[in-house]
């Protein structure tokens, strides 16, 4: 039977803090780029794969990762994916040369693709009851959204005030307690009826996947038209239509069958997609726009984030409220919208505009928009979710995040870089800073159009059957 509420909040807070800490480093080493280039020694292209190698290893995993722990115990992947995210952050803190460095982000990134599925789909099987499991989504969706913005405040503080080092092995004590409290307070969990891994599945979901983001991240130093994104695009084209036909076949495939015919799933997943390339573009913006248009040092730009991790705080509280009073299409609706509004008060900063004035109100705005959406998102993505399919609902959401936040760098970046050869500085770069804004807000506006047409006006989350608990 599932435990009694306060019995599970210690849990709760277990498993949304490796989810905190897994989202941060995404972002994290961002700001210590050109402390890095300087420390060891790397040249501009291999710097890139310092954030590319983790999200490349993160997204392309995700989905063979989370049916793993469906099959095999979604608690033993986990804590190994636990396990092997601590031993590559020490390896990171440690490394002296450049690949030692990129080698311990792939491999933490794996790390985060074993653990993510699992800890999502182990919350979901506590929380059953549609009020309950929305109020624990929230906080998980709401810690998505604040994580990676985190990451560009905790790499700016420690790399200006320590180094870069730490920005590793801060992540230590976080896996220690995880591997010590994780086993004394959740019980196991898998697919009642698990049959074997869709090994064809697996790998041609992680090609497919894996080409995908791999184009989009070269898509932003060499251009969309270039043989280095066209093959790798076209790569997880060919792959994802022969995985297409090999699922249909198969006996136990890696995605059920049906799985993405729910509307609630379907659709929530879909702008989901739209919603992370957008506010995981808008961090990378933001930063380009404080250090470079306003001149900030890594430790004041870090700093300048801290209203934006408030106000998502503040549309996570609100989201998990309206979520249970309104529904998942109301809420999501309202965060488009005000996320929208957020990003065009931005795109209107002109060159004489300081931080609280031009800066802080568009940063206010769309960060409660942030807040508001990521936790919907989160519910609705594995709304209906089970003992069968728990871990896999969680890889399609992680890896809709992924492959969203890829987007975005190479759409929405990419857009505000190329308007500005001047490298940063005067109209140029707000030119390119306000387009990249624009663009932005428009996909919020379609997502929103997109969730009120397609989205049945259903409440927050359909009860599932007691499953896994707590000790």
């Amino acid at each position: 039977m599932t435990a009694p509420v306060k019995r599970r909040r210690a849990p709760l807070l277990v498993l949304c803090g490796v989810h905190f800490m897994l989202v941060l480093d995404d972002t994290v080493v961002s700001v210590a780029l050109p402390t890095l280039r300087a420390e060891l020694g790397f040249g501009t292209g291999g710097l890139t794969w310092v954030a590319n190698a983790y999200l490349l290893a993160y997204g392309g995993l995700l989905m063979p990762a989370g049916r793993a722990g469906d099959l095999y115990g979604r608690r033993r992947v986990f804590l190994l994916g636990v396990a092997l995210f601590g031993v590559a952050s020490l390896g990171c803190g440690l490394a002296q040369e450049p690949w030692q460095l990129v080698a311990g982000r792939f491999a933490q990134g794996a790390g985060a693709a074993l653990a993510g599925p699992g800890a999502l789909a182990l919350l979901t099987l506590l929380y059953p009851g549609d009020g309950e499991r929305a109020r624990a989504l929230g906080l998980w969706g709401g810690l998505a959204a604040l994580g990676g913005t985190t990451g560009l405040v905790v790499s700016g503080a420690l790399t200006g005030l320590a180094s870069w080092r730490w920005i590793f092995l801060v992540n230590l004590p976080v896996v220690l307690v995880t591997l010590f409290l994780v086993p004394r307070l959740v019980d196991e969990s898998r697919a009642p009826r698990a049959p074997r891994l869709d090994i064809p599945g697996a790998v041609l979901g992680t090609g497919a996947v894996t080409a995908l983001v791999y184009g989009l991240i070269r898509a932003g130093d060499a251009g969309w038209g270039s043989t280095a994104v066209t093959v790798p695009l076209l790569l997880s084209a060919v792959l994802a239509g022969v995985f297409v036909v090999v699922e249909r076949r198969a006996v136990a495939p890696l995605v059920p069958r049906g799985f993405l015919a729910d509307r609630v799933r379907a659709v929530s997943n879909g702008t989901g997609l739209l919603f992370t390339a957008v506010f995981f573009a808008l961090s990378f913006l933001l930063m380009l726009r404080l250090q470079t248009a306003l001149g900030y040092g890594p430790l004041r730009a870090g700093l300048a984030f801290v209203p934006y991790g408030l106000a998502i705080l503040a549309g996570v509280w609100l989201s998990s409220r309206a979520v249970v009073r309104i529904g998942v299409r109301r809420t999501l609706v309202s965060a488009f919208l005000v996320g929208a509004v957020g990003l065009l008060t931005l795109a209107q900063v002109s060159p004489g505009d300081g931080y609280v004035v031009g800066v802080l109100p568009g940063v206010l705005l769309a960060a409660l928009g942030s807040g508001l959406g990521a936790p919907a998102l989160a519910v609705g993505g594995v709304s209906g979710t089970t003992e069968d399919d728990a871990g896999v609902g969680s890889a399609v959401l992680g890896s809709v995040q992924q492959v969203g936040g890829a987007i975005g760098i190479a759409g929405l970046v990419t857009l505000a870089v190329r308007q500005d050869p001047g490298g940063g500085h005067g109209a140029a770069a707000l030119d390119g800073y306000a387009s990249a804004l624009y663009v932005a807000a428009g996909v919020m506006v379609l997502g929103a159009v997109l969730v009120h047409t397609l989205l049945p006006a259903v409440p927050g989350t359909r009860a599932a059957p007691e499953s896994a608990g707590t000790r």
